[in-house]
C-alpha cells in the first residue's frame, strides 16, 4: 500500500503539527534553489508568486501568450470558505464533512481537513489583494449556496469569480516577475520530465512560437496544468487545456490516481450540433435561486410559459426535500439524465431541463418593494425590481446565455443539460503534494488528492489557491532543505540530451505520418467513445468495448494522422496532434479504471451497482481504496493502492433527502 505521509496525531491538528514540525530553508539558500512551475492557472500563478515572495528561483511556464489566459478564469460562480458571515451554523469542521461526503468518502481525511482550515486565509489574501468579491449593504462580503451544501459559505464576484481571482493571483505573479524572483516563459509547453538519479531535475519545454525544444534544470518541479476533461472532446474545458505535462510525468513514472473520477456538471448549455467544438457552463450558482423542472407529461411539446404549475414536475425538490436544487453535482447530473431518458425532456433534441428564473423574480421583486414601501405592487413593478436584483447577481450569466441561445432568460426558462466539466483524478500525491517522484509536485486539478469522487461547487478555486498560496511554500521545503548541496546541474547532462531527442523523435514521427485524418477528427472520435461508454453511466460491457476501441484508434492514430505546417513554426496543428495522443492513451487507462472499480461512487456509476432508488451504491468493503496506476512498457499498467482510513468521518450511503 501506498504512503501518504499524513502526519500523526488529531485530524485539527495535524496540519500545525506539520508545518512546526517541517524542515526549513534559510533565506540565503532559498537563493541558490530553482523551481519550475507548470502552468499559470490559480494553482500555478499563486504558487509561483508564493515562492518567488519567499526568494526562490522560479521559472513558470504556460502554454497560452499570457498567464492571464489559464483556464481558471472560465470558473463563474464562487469560491467556498469557512468563515460562517451568515452565522447559519457553517465552521471549519463542517466544510470539511460537506466535502468528504460530496466525494462519497473516496478522499483523504487529513488533505480535506488542512484545505478546510486554509479556506479562511485564501479570502483575507484575495481581498488584500483587490479581489471585488461580492458585499453586503453594510459591507460584509457577501455568500450565496452551492450544491452539497446546507449553509451559504460561497463567496463570489457576480458570475466571473474565476477571473477576478485570476487577475489577483496574476498580479502577485508579475510583481515578482518585475523583482527578477520569477522568469515567465508564455507560448510553452511541456513536453518531457528529467529524471537523474530518481529525482526531477528539469523539463524539455517547446516555444510553440519557433518550434524549438528547450532544457530547462530545476531542483523540483510543480505541475499545476489543470485537469483532462477535453479527453471527452466535448466539456466546459476550453480548447487548448490538455493532459500532456501530467501525462508525461506519468509515463516517466509518476502514478496515475483514479482516472475514471471524471464530473458531469449539470448546469450546461445543451449540445446543439455537430459543429460544436466545445460546451458551454452556466454557473451552478444559477441553482442557488432557479429551480429546475420538466413537463409532467412526457414529449410535451408546449412552451414552457404554457405549462401550468400542476403539470410540472420540480424532481429535484421531489426526490430530495432537505436539499432540493442545492443537491451535488452527480446526484443532479444523473437526475436530469434519468428524467431525459424516460422521455420528459425539453427542447427539440428532449435532452435538456428548464432551469426557471421566475421564482426568483418575483421574491427578489417583493423584498425590493418592500424597500420602496410599494404595499400592494403590481405584477409589473415586481416584476422590474426582480430583474434589477437578478441582474446585479448573475446578469453576465443571463446576457451569456442569451447570446448563445438567442432566448432571453429573463423571460424564459433556460434549458440546461450535464456536461463533462471537472476531473478528480490526476496524479498520485502525498499529503505533501509530492508524487511518488521525489522533487515532482502536482497542485491543484492536476492532482487527485481532495475531491474523491466528486467535487462540490466552488471547491475548485479554494483547492488551488490553497495548495499554492498555504501548502506548497511549507511542503516543497521539506524537499528542498536536503537539496541545498545540489549545485545547478548543467542542461548538457546526459539526461537532458535523452530527453530531448526522445521528444524530438516523437515529433518528427507525427510530422512523418502524413496520413489522410486530421488529429481533431480522432479527437472528436475519441470523445464520443468516452461519453457513450465511460460517460454518466459505465458497465462492464461498454468499458471493455470502449478499451477495445480506444487500442484501434491508437493504432489507427499513428498510422494515418496527418499533420500540416512544418516543425520549426508556430504549428497548432502539431501541438494538437501531440496533445490528442496523449489524451487516447489516457482514454484508455480511464476505461480500465473504472472497469475495475466494480462499485458506484459520486460520479463514477457502474450500473451495476446501484440502490433500489437508482442511486450510486458505493463497495467500501473492496474499494475503499486510491487506485495508483504505473505505467509499464506496451501500455500496459499496474494498479498500487492507497487505503483510506476515516478516523472521524464514518462512511455511509450519501442521502441528500
Amino acid at each position: 500500500m501506498l504512503d501518504a505521509k499524513i502526519p500523526k496525531g488529531p485530524l485539527d491538528q495535524k496540519w500545525s503539527t506539520y508545518k512546526s514540525t517541517c524542515k526549513l530553508v534559510n533565506p540565503a539558500n532559498k537563493r541558490k534553489l530553482e523551481v519550475i512551475v507548470i502552468g499559470t492557472g490559480l494553482a500555478g500563478a499563486s504558487a509561483a508568486s508564493s515562492l518567488g515572495e519567499l526568494g526562490y528561483k522560479v521559472k513558470a511556464f504556460c502554454f497560452q501568450d499570457s498567464p492571464r489566459r489559464a483556464h481558471s478564469i472560465a470558473a463563474q460562480g464562487g469560491i467556498n470558505a469557512a468563515k460562517n458571515y451568515q452565522n447559519d451554523g457553517d465552521s471549519v469542521y463542517r466544510l470539511f464533512y460537506d466535502t468528504i461526503k460530496g466525494g462519497d468518502y473516496r478522499s483523504r481525511e487529513g488533505n480535506v481537513h488542512r484545505l478546510a482550515e486554509v479556506s479562511a486565509s485564501i479570502i483575507d489574501q484575495c481581498v488584500a489583494q483587490g479581489v471585488p468579491f461580492a458585499r453586503e449593504y453594510g459591507g460584509l462580503l457577501s455568500n450565496r449556496s452551492f450544491g452539497g451544501t446546507q449553509v451559504q459559505r460561497t463567496f463570489y464576484a457576480a458570475g466571473q469569480t474565476g477571473q477576478q481571482l485570476l487577475i489577483g493571483a496574476y498580479q502577485s505573479l508579475e510583481r515578482q516577475v518585475a523583482l527578477g524572483n520569477v522568469k515567465m516563459y508564455s507560448r510553452h509547453e511541456m513536453l518531457e520530465i528529467v529524471m537523474i538519479d530518481g529525482k526531477a531535475r528539469g523539463i524539455i519545454a517547446r516555444n510553440l512560437v519557433t518550434g524549438e525544444l528547450e532544457r530547462h534544470f530545476g531542483h523540483a518541479v510543480l505541475l499545476c496544468s489543470g485537469g483532462y476533461g477535453n479527453v471527452f472532446y466535448l466539456s466546459t474545458n476550453a480548447m487548448g487545456s490538455n493532459v500532456t505535462a501530467a501525462w508525461k510525468a506519468h509515463k516517466r513514472g509518476a502514478y496515475f490516481g483514479n482516472p475514471c473520477f471524471t464530473q458531469i456538471h449539470p448546469t450546461c448549455i445543451p449540445v446543439s450540433g455537430e459543429h460544436q467544438s466545445k460546451l458551454t457552463l452556466m454557473s451552478e450558482s444559477l441553482r442557488n435561486d432557479g429551480r429546475i423542472w420538466v413537463p409532467l407529461k412526457q414529449n410535451d411539446t408546449r412552451r414552457p410559459s404554457e405549462i401550468p404549475e400542476t403539470e410540472r414536475d420540480y424532481y429535484l425538490e421531489r426526490r430530495y426535500p432537505a436539499f432540493g436544487n442545492l443537491v451535488p453535482r452527480d446526484v443532479a447530473s444523473r437526475a436530469a439524465k434519468e428524467r431525459c431518458d424516460a422521455g420528459y425532456g425539453v427542447g427539440s433534441s428532449r435532452q435538456a431541463v428548464y432551469l426557471d428564473y421566475a421564482f426568483a423574480i418575483d421574491r427578489y421583486g417583493m423584498i425590493e418593494c418592500n424597500k420602496q414601501g410599494i404595499n400592494n405592487p403590481t405584477k409589473e413593478q415586481l416584476r422590474h425590481y426582480g430583474v434589477e436584483v437578478v441582474k446585479e447577481k448573475y446578469g453576465n450569466l443571463f446576457d451569456m446565455y442569451e447570446k448563445i441561445t438567442g432566448e432571453n432568460p429573463y423571460e424564459i426558462p433556460m434549458r440546461i443539460y450535464p456536461a463533462v466539466h471537472y476531473t478528480m483524478g490526476g496524479l498520485w500525491v502525498d499529503y505533501e503534494l509530492q508524487t511518488n517522484i521525489p522533487g515532482l509536485y502536482a497542485l491543484g486539478e492536476a492532482n487527485f488528492s481532495d475531491h474523491g469522487a466528486n467535487r462540490l461547487g466552488a471547491s475548485a478555486l479554494m483547492q488551488g489557491l490553497a495548495d499554492g498560496y498555504f501548502v506548497i511554500p511549507y511542503t516543497i521545503g521539506n524537499y528542498l532543505a536536503d537539496e541545498i548541496r545540489t549545485t545547478n546541474i548543467p542542461t548538457s547532462h546526459p539526461a537532458f540530451e535523452e530527453a530531448e531527442k526522445n521528444t524530438r523523435d516523437r515529433i518528427e514521427k507525427l510530422m512523418s505520418i502524413q496520413g489522410t485524418e486530421s488529429p481533431e477528427s480522432f479527437h472528436k472520435r475519441l470523445g464520443k467513445i468516452m461519453w457513450d461508454k465511460c460517460g454518466m453511466a459505465r458497465n462492464a460491457q461498454g468499458l471493455q468495448e470502449a478499451i477495445t476501441e480506444i487500442r484501434a484508434l491508437r493504432e489507427e492514430f499513428w498510422r494515418n494522422v496527418k499533420v500540416t505546417g512544418a516543425i520549426n513554426e508556430f504549428n497548432p496543428e502539431l501541438d494538437k496532434a501531440g496533445r490528442v495522443a496523449d489524451f487516447i492513451e489516457l482514454g484508455e487507462l480511464m476505461c480500465m479504471d473504472a472497469l475495475n472499480r466494480k462499485e458506484s461512487c459520486g460520479g463514477h456509476f457502474r450500473e451495476e451497482s446501484q440502490t433500489e432508488e437508482g442511486e450510486a451504491l458505493r463497495d467500501d468493503d473492496n474499494f475503499m481504496f486510491v487506485s495508483a496506476w504505473e505505467f509499464k512498457e506496451g501500455y500496459n499498467w499496474e494498479l498500487h493502492k492507497e487505503a483510506l482510513e476515516y478516523e472521524v468521518v464514518h462512511p455511509s450511503q450519501r442521502s441528500y433527502k
